[in-house]
């Protein structure tokens, strides 16, 4: 009886070691930084450190923008403002007169040249 026991025994132990080989191959292969799931965290890692520089571009851009904006819309205030006035201060101008149509002359006004075509007699 203790010699099958011993012999379970030792057959059990070759079975552990056996899934551990087997576990441990896997194992190698899943964290494998090419292929397996630390090459896909490196992959994401990289992703991230270049969307952060990206952010970080954006993010320098928006505020050029905007203090770009508030000089420009600062402007259109002021030039609104004055538009303003001048159109208050027009409001005080007399009418003006429609233009008079000119009178029909027979003088002309300078000196007339005709280009004749060859061959042309007058």
């Amino acid at each position: 009886m203790d010699l099958i026991a011993d012999i379970l025994l030792v057959a059990g132990a070759f079975g552990a070691g056996f899934y551990c080989f087997i576990l441990s191959r896997r194992l190698s292969r899943f964290t494998d930084l090419e292929k397996g799931v630390g090459g896909a965290v490196a992959v994401l890692s990289a992703q991230v450190d270049d969307l952060t520089k990206t952010l970080q571009h954006a993010q320098t851009t928006a505020n050029m923008s905007t203090v770009s904006l508030d000089s420009l819309t600062e402007r259109a205030e002021a030039v609104a403002k004055r538009l303003e006035l001048l159109v208050a201060s027009m409001h005080d101008l007399p009418e003006a007169e429609p233009p008079k149509p000119q009178e029909a002359t027979d003088t002309p006004l300078g000196p007339m040249f005709r280009r004749r075509a060859v061959g042309e007699t007058q």
